[in-house]
C-alpha cells in the first residue's frame, strides 16, 4: 500500500486495480513454493481484468516468483503484457547511495532467506556488502495500528541492535517491507543519524515513471481516467481499516475470489 500511495502519487493520471491478498497474507513466513503460487494466481486474476502491466509490490513475492513468472509465464501466456518488481530498483538506490560500500535491509524472513537482494546487488553494485536483518514482528504491529506505542520501540530497538552488532560500516538502511515506512518516525530516532534510511515508494515510483519513459509500447495501453479500485480476497472491513491506516483516508474495497492455477504449477526460475 505505500508502494501504491507513493506511485499514484506521482502518476495520478492512470488507471489502478489495487489487489490484496488479504485472505493468505502475510507473505513473509510462507514457503516459496506458497508464494510462487499465490503470486501467479493473482497475476492472473489481474491479467483477466484487463491490466496491461502489473507491479508486484510485495517484497516477499517479488523475491520468491517475479523471476519465475517472468521468464516462465509471461513469453508463453501474456507475451505483450508485464509484471514488475521492486527489488531491482531497490539495489539500484543501495548502490547510489552507500559511501562506504555497506548497508543494510529489513525485510521478512521469507524476503531475507530468499537472498534475492544479495543476488540483486552482486549484479548491480558488486563488492557492496550487505547485512540482512529479519524484523518479523513489525508486520503484526502496523496492522494492529500499534504505530508509535512502546512495543513498536522496543522491537525497533532490538533488531537495530542486532543489525549494527554485524557491521560499524554501515551507511544505508533500506526498509524492504512495504509495512515498515509507517514506522519511520520511530526507526529514524533509533538508528544512527549518519545512517541513510531508504523507503522504496520514494525510488519506486520514479523507477516506474522511467520505465514507462523508456516503454511506450507498454505505456500507450495504459488508460488514463484517474479511477482506483481496490479488491481484496477476504472481508473489506479488515481491508479497508488497514488501508486506512497506510493511506489516510477512507477506503472502500470490493471482495473477489480468486481462483487456483488449474495447469501444472510454474518451474521456478533462479540466478
Amino acid at each position: 500500500m505505500t508502494i501504491f500511495k507513493s506511485i499514484r502519487e506521482l502518476l495520478p493520471s492512470y488507471d489502478y486495480l489495487y489487489l490484496g491478498d488479504d485472505a493468505r497474507a502475510p507473505y513473509g513466513t510462507r514457503s516459496f513454493q506458497a508464494v510462487l503460487q499465490f503470486t501467479t494466481e493473482a497475476v492472473r486474476f489481474l491479467f483477466a481484468q484487463n491490466c496491461q502491466l502489473i507491479i508486484i509490490a510485495c517484497n516477499t513475492a517479488s523475491a520468491k516468483a517475479l523471476r519465475s513468472i517472468q521468464q516462465g509465464i509471461l513469453p508463453l501466456s501474456y507475451p505483450g503484457k508485464r509484471v514488475l518488481g521492486v527489488i531491482r530498483p531497490s539495489a539500484e538506490e543501495l548502490g547510489r547511495r552507500t559511501q562506504t560500500g555497506t548497508v543494510a535491509l529489513w525485510a521478512t524472513q521469507g524476503t531475507v532467506r530468499s537472498g534475492s537482494f544479495a543476488l540483486e546487488l552482486e549484479k548491480l553494485a558488486p563488492g557492496i556488502e550487505l547485512i540482512q536483518q529479519a524484523c518479523p514482528l513489525l508486520v503484526p504491529l502496523v496492522e494492529a495500528g500499534e504505530l508509535e506505542s512502546p512495543g513498536v520501540r522496543f522491537f525497533v530497538e532490538k533488531y537495530w541492535m542486532l543489525t549494527s552488532r554485524q557491521s560499524s560500516r554501515i551507511d544505508t538502511l533500506l526498509l524492504a517491507c512495504t509495512h515498515y515506512p509507517l514506522l519511520l518516525s520511530t526507526i529514524r530516532s533509533v538508528v544512527s543519524r549518519h545512517v541513510n534510511i531508504l523507503v522504496q515508494g520514494e525510488f519506486v515510483a520514479p523507477s516506474l515513471q522511467d520505465y514507462l519513459r523508456r516503454h511506450p509500447e507498454i505505456d500507450g495501453k495504459l488508460s488514463r481516467g484517474g479511477t482506483v479500485r481496490f479488491l481484496t480476497t477476504d472481508q473489506i472491513d479488515g481491508f479497508d481499516r488497514v488501508a486506512e491506516i497506510f493511506l489516510g483516508k477512507r477506503v472502500t474495497s470490493e471482495q473477489v475470489a480468486i481462483a487456483p492455477v488449474s495447469e501444472n504449477q510454474p518451474q521456478i526460475y533462479t540466478d
